[in-house]
């Protein structure tokens, strides 16, 4: 149980957390929600001593172990399996001490020790956690050195998780993390045995993965039961029933108020006016519960509808130097196209999205543009690329010299800057402004094909719900590269998975996808091989539809003529049937000598016309069945 009592803590002269209080129960997952510079990531420095409160405490049980993601992601020599292997002190404190111990009792001790703590499953649990976060059995071999920083975080989340501390605590834990990563953590944080707190702006993992919400807002702390989407409601309702307290006791002060102001002089009702001016000095002002959401982001819409398809990929191949990362694509992007790219990190998500806004170039294959097609590209590592000493509206007004101050400012608001930040330096914006800013930037003259890749980042949950929003109301193209699966099932109409060098629409949707993912890389690697045994078959039956088509189109005048001679056999039959009709008749060759001499050559002739046929016929059908 973990328990915030009467908390106080400043810094400097603001006043970040005002008497918060607040419990939570014994192996509870729960989701610490709240505006950027709330005071999240600061409450979790209290609850690990890190710092020290004006007032008040935190309770935890005596030697609970906490445990957090380290700042610095570990860059040694030490592979993956050995980082995370030794984020359980106790296993490497025993396995160390049974190597040199003699006392057999302490040796006992020891190995009893490391069974109850499931020692021995251990590299398994470490490949398992790792494998969940992208790294296959080859990597976990590798040095840390040899990896990114991007890469080092997720080994340190890892070690966290593999050493299993009895209060969890996890800021953030999705930034440095793909799509796969974020639905595998989402999984497993909802399995994990013990106490779970966690500072997240994903909303399908707060509602997937905890049971409960924590809101620090304003310096006070407020539990709510269940996930984000059942805090968000709890709370619209308390906004509500806020407001009409807040008017009716805002109704209430004015009758008094009026009384008082009228009769506070007057002899007979001054003990009355008294009265109600000391039940005036009592009453607690209601404060109104205030909408956090977000100013709205807004995209401009491109002047020109373009002819789809906007962009075309035939026979495409892409990588960097002589290695390809991407083969054979053949894929069209229409106007109205809105694609989610899914897949593993390394699998050529950004590669592919380089390549079509033409920051790579293709090594062979060809790419069709429309003619005045404008793409706009945002990548998380572009925040770098703003002017640090420059402010918004610097910014804005490189790319409007010529307009005035008014309309520039006005250009920086429909961005999502409020007015009082867009003077100040891009250094000093937080991180949901700079990427803001740069979504502006980027899409400043109305782009036809909007790329995103992981714009996520840097936004709280309304910052992603105000994104979500201008997305679906922007009238051109859209290609996302996102771990929020809340955004991509919010704006993405089309599902393209990016795996084993190819790029190729996905029939399922996002949950048929969390439950691949879910189910390892093996299970991916079968649904893998039986998608491109259902490919090839459907190969294999076009072609043999093909062929058949082909042989159809080949037999036809041999069926022609098969046909024909049908039509001649059952032509003379009827013919020979009329003509006996006419010659069994007695009193005909009597009466009729010559016409009756004629009927009966004209049946011999008949009858030998027709057993010519039926041979013609009997051969035709033989080649026929033959070629068939």
């Amino acid at each position: 149980m973990l328990q915030i009592n009467d908390l106080t803590y400043r810094i400097g002269d603001r006043l970040l957390i005002d008497k918060a209080n607040v419990t939570l129960p014994g192996k509870a997952k729960t989701g610490l929600v709240g505006r950027n510079g709330a005071g999240k990531s600061t409450l979790f420095k209290i609850i690990t001593g890190d710092l020290s409160t004006e007032t008040g405490g935190v309770r935890i049980p005596k030697r609970a172990r906490i445990g957090q993601v380290a700042q610095e992601a570990p860059g040694t020599e030490e592979t993956l399996m050995e980082v995370v292997l030794a984020a359980d002190t106790e296993r490497s404190r025993l396995m160390a001490e049974a190597e040199t111990e003699t006392d057999p009792v302490r040796i006992a001790e020891i190995h009893t020790r490391l069974a109850d703590i499931g020692a021995h499953t251990a590299e398994a649990r470490a490949g398992a956690i790792l494998s969940g976060l992208g790294f296959d059995a080859a990597a976990q071999q590798r040095p840390c050195s040899s990896f990114s920083g991007g890469w080092r975080m997720r080994v340190a989340l890892a070690a966290v998780l593999f050493a299993e501390p009895d209060l969890l605590l996890l800021d953030e834990p999705t930034n440095y993390l793909d799509l796969e990563g974020t639905l595998w953590l989402e999984n497993y944080v909802a399995r994990y045995p013990h106490q779970v707190l966690l500072i997240s702006h994903d909303r399908d993992l707060l509602n997937k993965a905890v049971d409960s919400i924590v809101h620090l807002d304003r310096g006070k702390l407020t539990y709510y039961s269940g996930g984000y989407d059942s805090f968000d409601r709890q709370r619209r309702e308390a906004m509500i029933l806020a407001e009409k307290a807040k008017e009716k006791q805002d109704a209430q002060r004015k009758h008094m108020q009026a009384f008082v102001d009228r009769f506070r002089y007057k002899a007979s009702k001054a003990r009355q006016a008294q009265s109600r001016l000391k039940m005036l000095e009592k009453m607690q002002p209601i404060a109104a519960l205030t909408d956090e959401s977000s100013r709205p982001i807004h995209f401009p819409d491109p002047e020109v509808q373009l002819a789809p398809p906007i962009l075309k990929l035939e026979g495409v191949s892409t990588g960097y130097g002589d290695t390809k990362i991407l083969s054979r694509l053949t894929l069209n992007i229409d106007t109205d196209d809105r694609i989610a790219l899914l897949g593993a990190n390394g699998n050529g998500k950004s590669t592919f999205a380089k390549l079509i806004s033409g920051r790579l170039d293709a090594m062979d294959g060809e790419i069709s543009k429309a003619a005045k097609l404008k793409i706009a590209f945002f990548a998380q590592h572009q925040l770098d690329e703003l002017k640090p000493a420059e402010n918004a509206v610097a910014h804005v007004r490189a790319l409007m010299p010529d307009a005035p101050e008014a309309k520039v400012r006005a250009r920086v608001a429909r961005m999502g800057l409020p007015t009082d930040r867009m003077d100040t330096p891009a250094k000093d914006l937080s991180g949901g402004e700079k990427a803001r800013l740069l979504l502006g930037l980027a899409t400043f003259d109305g782009p036809h094909l909007l790329i995103l890749d992981e714009p996520t980042n840097h936004l709280d949950i309304d910052s992603r719900e105000a994104l979500v929003m201008a997305l679906n109301e922007f009238q051109g193209a859209v290609v996302l590269i996102s771990h929020d699966r809340h955004l991509v099932e919010a704006c993405a109409d089309r599902l393209w998975l990016v795996a084993d060098g190819k790029v190729a629409p996905y029939d399922g949707d996002m949950e048929d996808y969390r439950r691949l993912i879910l189910q390892g890389p093996e299970a991916a690697q079968k649904a893998r091989d039986r998608a491109d045994a259902e490919e090839a078959e459907k190969a294999s039956a076009q072609e043999k539809r093909r062929e058949a088509a082909q042989k159809r189109s080949q037999l036809k005048p041999l069926k022609q003529k098969i046909d024909a001679a049908e039509k001649e056999m059952t032509r003379l039959q009827d013919k020979i049937g009329k003509l006996d009709e006419a010659l069994a008749d007695p009193e005909f060759f009597a009466k009729e000598p010559d016409r009756a001499t004629k009927f009966a050559k004209e049946r011999a002739f008949c009858e030998k016309k027709l057993v010519k046929t039926e041979e013609e016929w009997l051969e035709l059908s033989a080649e026929f069945e033959e070629a068939s």
